[in-house]
């Protein structure tokens, strides 16, 4: 069982020594944010909305919901 534990604390180390070598790769190697540049958020143009008030969503739901989302209820 002392076995066991043992290499179980020097698996969780190289797994924290290697996270920290990821994440040191990614910050030096990363490209740098300058105040003022657009952040590009692309999404596909024939993604679903899945908003409340979306007039689309509204017309394709069954007449009472429709009405009772209006409301607000």
């Amino acid at each position: 069982m002392k076995r066991i534990a043992i290499w179980a604390f020097y698996g969780v180390g190289a797994l924290a020594i290697g996270y920290l070598a990821l994440y040191a790769y990614a910050v030096f190697t990363g490209r740098d944010l300058q105040p003022g540049d657009p952040i590009h958020i692309f999404r596909k143009p024939d993604a679903p909305s899945y908003s409340r008030r979306d007039p689309v969503i509204l017309t394709s739901l069954p007449a009472t919901n429709a009405r009772r989302l209006r409301k607000g209820a």
